[in-house]
Order: C-alpha cells, then sequence, then structure tokens
C-alpha cells in the first residue's frame, strides 16, 4: 500500500487481524508514484471524499484500471465499465467483487487499463487542458481590467 492517510494505522491493524499482515507491504508516502503504478494490477480509490480524482487519472494514464467509490469528480474520470468500476462509499463487498473480477481477468483488465490510457490522453492530455487554462486566465485577466476601468 503507497501512501499516508488517517486510515493507515486501521488499514494495518485489520491486515493484521485477517492474518495477510506479511503479505502487505505499507511503503508510506513516495515521490515515484508512477514507478508504482507501473506494476499495479488495479489501483482502490476508496474514498470519503473526493474533489477531481487525480489519483485515479494518473493510474488510468498509467494503464491501470480503477476501483473507486461514486464521489465528488471520480465519475467524471472514472468511466464505468469501461476503465474501471464505482460503487457507492463504504460498499466494501462491491469493491472487492470489482476488484477479485479485474483480478481474475487479465483480458479485461488489460482492456480497462488501454481504454483508461486513451481516455486519459483525450480528455485530460496537456494539448487539452493548457489551453483551456489559457483561455480562463484570459478571461479572468479581462474581467479585472474591466472592473478596474
Amino acid at each position: 500500500m503507497v501512501g499516508d492517510g488517517p486510515e493507515r494505522s486501521a488499514v494495518a491493524y485489520r491486515a493484521e487481524q485477517l492474518m495477510v499482515k506479511d503479505d502487505v507491504i505499507f511503503v508510506g508516502k513516495q515521490a515515484n508514484i508512477p514507478g508504482y503504478l507501473g506494476v499495479a494490477d488495479v489501483f482502490l480509490l476508496p474514498s470519503e471524499l473526493e474533489s477531481f480524482g487525480l489519483a485515479a487519472l494518473e493510474a488510468q494514464a498509467c494503464e491501470v484500471p480503477v476501483i473507486a467509490t461514486r464521489i465528488g469528480g471520480i465519475p467524471e474520470v472514472v468511466s464505468e465499465g469501461e476503465t474501471g468500476y464505482l460503487s457507492d462509499v463504504g460498499d466494501v463487498q462491491k469493491m472487492s467483487d470489482d476488484t477479485l473480477r479485474l483480478l481474475g481477468d487479465e483480458d479485461l483488465r488489460r482492456a480497462f487499463g488501454e481504454k483508461g490510457r486513451e481516455l486519459a490522453v483525450q480528455r485530460y492530455g496537456s494539448d487539452k487542458i493548457i489551453p483551456q487554462y489559457i483561455a480562463f486566465y484570459e478571461q479572468v485577466i479581462h474581467k479585472a481590467q474591466s472592473a478596474a476601468a
């Protein structure tokens, strides 16, 4: 597991209870996230609160299918049944079932990963996003100049 958050100790304790602690490596916060995503089979994002879903987008850009909660902007990033699966917050059973489905079907996992990368580049590639940022900043500057005049 990569990252540090408020639930890390609870997850470590749960791994101990389930007697899988020797099978789980908690690496903490890492700088080289693409290196970890490059060897991942699935990306789990069981957030209760999420604004955009940048972590899910990064996973998809690395061709990793995403299992996430249907919260905030995540449904905008993850295409249900195409690039991953979405669940209601707290629906751990569905998230587990979806994860096992992907882990048990290499062709499906690969297809989700490829589609995820395709959509990530298509929707959020720098050639698409940078012009949108520039246009937005130009609008803000124009409004500020108009208000000052």
